[in-house]
């Protein structure tokens, strides 16, 4: 009876390939959550200025300022695309 194929053998839990696959997916996820949350508190972002909205209409401004041609977006599309004539 000890020959025959189908009797296993009783092993504990820990003996079992089987159960340390399983294991080890989420052991790996718990690992990576925890190297992720050191990291973000290790170097958080740095703040965004207070008055960033307002900071970006005046380089919005400036920057049409500087544009001479300000030509609407059909008429700078169709001077882009047009080669430049000898």
């Amino acid at each position: 009876m000890m020959n025959d194929p189908l009797v296993q053998e009783s092993r504990p839990w820990w003996k079992h390939g089987e159960v340390w696959l399983l294991i080890a997916g989420p052991a790996t996820v718990v690992v990576a959550a925890c190297a992720t949350a050191w990291i973000a508190v290790k170097s958080p972002d740095p703040i965004v200025d207070a008055d960033y909205y307002r900071r970006g209409i005046e380089i919005n401004r400036t920057l049409a300022s500087r544009d001479k041609a300000n030509l609407p977006a059909l008429q700078g599309r169709n001077h882009a695309a047009t080669p430049v004539q000898p």
